[in-house]
């Protein structure tokens, strides 16, 4: 009875206690990217700046808590160790430990590495989706736009931050943002990048945009045969 007690417990503890973990990750993931896009529209660089490293070290550390407290709550710890490894290495605040060091890092490793823990937020959201999903197709589907819209921003900015010193077409986020959604609907933009991070980053998005429409195409094809579907199976109801 005790042990069945314990699991009751435990099982109301991830009810009630991970969706609020869960909203404050995205809580804190918005406030970072509020904090990168109110730089970057001042025209201030997020990696050179002191304070964004401060603030991401305290949310680094609670993504570390709240996988932990995951961890604690989890009937299958070694299952749930092994599937969120990756989670736990990207949500390390790698520069502070690297600032505290003393070790001098490039533009470009300084970008990611001040980035990734955008990762655990997006997976937390496709995980939100998920639940809230009817069928597999539908989860499949939102989790793919939530990756392709967060990845979609993170390229923008690294475009803009890479190319806006030495690219006259990218004078702001803006013409960078719709570089991106250009390449990305592979539609082709008047925007020419000419650093390597900028032709690499043309070439990611040019390669998610291939990949977009057929995952479209499926999703709404599966939809209207299953609308249609139901249509058929309520029509031949009525007429029984």
């Amino acid at each position: 009875m005790g042990s069945v007690s314990l699991k009751q417990i435990e099982e109301s503890l991830r009810r009630r206690l991970l969706p609020v973990l869960h909203i404050l990750v995205l809580g804190g993931a918005l406030g970072l990217i509020a904090y990168i896009t109110y730089d970057t529209m001042l025209n201030v660089s997020f990696v050179t700046s002191e304070q964004y490293l401060k603030v991401q070290m305290w949310i680094c550390l609670f993504f570390e808590i709240e996988i932990f407290a995951e961890w604690m709550l989890s009937p299958r710890k070694l299952h749930f160790l092994l599937r969120n490894l990756v989670f736990i290495i990207v949500c390390i605040p790698y520069t502070t430990i690297l600032h505290h060091l003393g070790i001098h890092i490039d533009g470009q490793v300084a970008y990611l590495l001040r980035f990734v823990p955008m990762i655990r937020a997006a997976y937390v959201l496709a995980i939100t989706w998920d639940i809230m999903s009817k069928n597999w197709i539908t989860s499949m589907f939102g989790g793919y736009i939530i990756m392709l819209v967060a990845t979609l921003y993170f390229l923008s900015l690294m475009f803009y931050v890479e190319e806006s010193p030495v690219n006259s077409g990218v004078y702001n986020y803006w013409q960078s943002l719709w570089y991106s959604v250009m390449q990305m609907t592979t539609c082709g933009s008047n925007v020419n990048p000419v650093t390597a991070t900028g032709k690499a980053i043309g070439v990611v998005l040019s390669a998610e945009g291939l990949i977009l429409f057929p995952v479209f195409t499926v999703y709404f094809t599966h939809a209207f045969a299953r609308q249609r579907g139901d249509g058929t199976d309520t029509k031949a109801n009525t007429n029984q």
